[in-house]
């Protein structure tokens, strides 16, 4: 007999998190930008169309909603940039994907790390009263997407223990204030664990004289601390990603250099797994995972474009993973985001809706 999964999160039928800008919100943000409609006409229209895209999701079917990451631009820099200690700034070039770059940004920390007056606690707050009945999901950067993606001035931290320290309490600190503002469903995106999965790109970390060993296990550390003292109440699952932009993409590689300490290392309660295409590999390292407690969300809808997976095949890929962990602890998604940073993938926005409703109704098939 399975165990009942249906109330609380991940759940049988979930999602990443990022959405397809609308219309009105790229017209609305081109606008601000030319200094045309101020910052709180700007905000009125996200919120409208929050509105919108809330109720869109529950349409769906689904439980877990969010604000389709609406008031970003990226998926990690808006978050991290608000941080104390961090500055974001225009670099010489964007993020490296396959056959195409993004536009130039990076970040850096300039003074000590902390979380204070971070204006993402608000805009949860928002999505909570927007969510009603289901449950606001908010997502944010892994702590290791800081120590990845930026430079560090080493006359503010001179050793990775002093960094690592501060990182996981300025994380603590994120966690308790998402918390007391209602949060029960909280997300960590992270591309470093697949980065760590490909030949390719564990070679440009060795380029940058990081050792990827040492690298994971200061990640694990940081993880691991930085939730240690989150609520009962509170679930928080990590989407591992392999970078998702324009419907491309960064690196390949199965889980399986990463699965023991992912599955059996990091105290998460959930992971979402992209398992969309063969650059994941096989569920042969869902093996690792011994916890009866540990959730794992199987990407297995593509987000990257609007042709419709086939129901059964889909069915089939659930039960090939049932033979490495518990059908009671599965659940299904799309891989990743449909739009990570805000110029979004390569779909329509109906195509998008048309994906979920059918991750909801594959579900409902399989966990009856």
């Amino acid at each position: 007999m399975m165990t009942d999964h249906s109330n609380q999160p991940p759940y049988r039928a979930d999602h990443v998190g990022s959405l397809l800008r609308s219309e009105r919100i790229k017209e609305a943000r081109t606008q601000y930008d030319k200094e045309e409609i101020t910052a709180k006409q700007l905000r009125d229209v996200e919120n409208e169309e929050i509105i919108r895209i809330v109720e869109k999701q529950k349409e769906a079917g689904l439980q877990a909603v969010t604000d389709g990451e609406f008031r970003r631009g990226w998926w990690h820099f808006d978050f991290l940039e608000n941080l104390d200690g961090v500055e974001g700034y225009n670099a010489d070039s964007g993020i490296q994907f396959k056959n195409t770059q993004t536009k130039s940004r990076a970040i850096k920390v300039t003074g000590k790390l902390g979380f204070s007056n971070h204006p993402m606690v608000d805009d949860f707050t928002f999505l909570k009263k927007a969510a009603g009945d289901h449950t606001a999901k908010m997502t944010i950067p892994s702590p290791s997407m800081l120590h990845f993606r930026s430079d560090i001035d080493t006359n503010v931290y001179d050793s990775d223990e002093a960094f690592f320290q501060d990182l996981a309490f300025t994380y603590k600190q994120a966690i308790q204030a998402f918390y007391e503002a209602g949060c029960r469903y909280l997300q960590l995106d992270d591309t470093s664990w697949a980065y760590f999965c490909s030949d390719e790109q564990l070679e440009k970390i060795k380029e940058r004289g990081r050792n990827p060993e040492e690298l994971k296990s200061w990640y694990k550390k940081t993880i691991n601390e930085a939730i240690a003292d989150r609520p009962a109440d509170m679930k928080i699952t990590m989407h591992i990603c392999r970078g998702n932009f324009r419907s491309t993409w960064i690196s390949s590689g199965g889980y399986e250099p990463v699965a023991d300490i992912l599955f059996d290392g990091l105290n998460i309660d959930g992971f979402f797994l992209e398992y969309d295409s063969d650059r994941a590999g096989g569920f042969e390292p869902l093996r690792f995972v011994k916890r009866k407690d540990l959730q794992i969300v199987l990407g297995l809808i593509t987000s990257k474009s609007g042709e419709l997976e086939s129901a059964e095949e889909v069915k089939r890929r659930i039960e090939e993973a049932s033979k490495y962990v518990a059908l009671d602890q599965l659940n299904l998604s799309p891989q990743c985001g449909f739009a990570s940073t805000e110029e979004g993938n390569l779909l329509t926005e109906e195509e998008q809706w048309t994906k979920l409703r059918h991750v909801t109704d594959i579900a409902s098939d399989v966990w009856k």
